[in-house]
């Protein structure tokens, strides 16, 4: 019989498990040897497929909702390595791209002279900065951000 549950779940795909016979059509299943004998008999349900004890989709539901929310997806849930989701180069480029718009709008409202612009570029390009408040940091430590006028303050 176990080989009659092998070949049903074959041809339902489904697991042997799944598979049941009805009681009174056992002998006939005993009988049974070929696929097409199988199929005959799913035909007029002495074979069928039990589709209770599915895994339930609630929980899922619930966290897919979460999710969509934007919950759920802090540093503790990523899986892998720890530049997997934001590689090292696309953190630079992020990076690097936000202290240089920050360095043109400084020297566009002539709040840094031509030279403090390009140390400071330079500075940026070669990762002395961690961020644009650590620029603004430096700014002020070293006196560099000048007054409309042109003098430094």
């Amino acid at each position: 019989m176990k080989s009659k549950k092998r070949l049903a779940a074959e041809i339902l795909n489904t697991a042997p498990s799944k598979i049941r016979f009805a009681d009174e059509a056992l002998e006939d299943i005993r009988k049974a040897i070929t696929r097409s004998d199988i199929r005959g008999l799913i035909a007029v349900h002495k074979i069928w497929k039990d589709g209770t004890n599915q895994q339930s989709r609630g929980r899922a539901r619930e966290r897919s909702a979460q999710k969509r929310k934007g919950r759920r997806v802090g540093r503790g849930s990523a899986k892998g390595p720890k530049y997997s989701l934001l590689g090292r180069k696309r953190q630079w480029i992020l990076r690097i791209r936000a202290q240089r718009e920050f360095l043109q709008r400084l020297r566009e409202r002539q709040l840094l002279s031509m030279a403090d612009y390009h140390q400071l570029y330079a500075k940026s390009k070669g990762g002395y900065f961690r961020n644009i408040r650590h620029i603004k940091l430096y700014l002020t430590e070293h006196h560099l951000v000048q007054q409309r006028g042109g003098e430094k303050k």
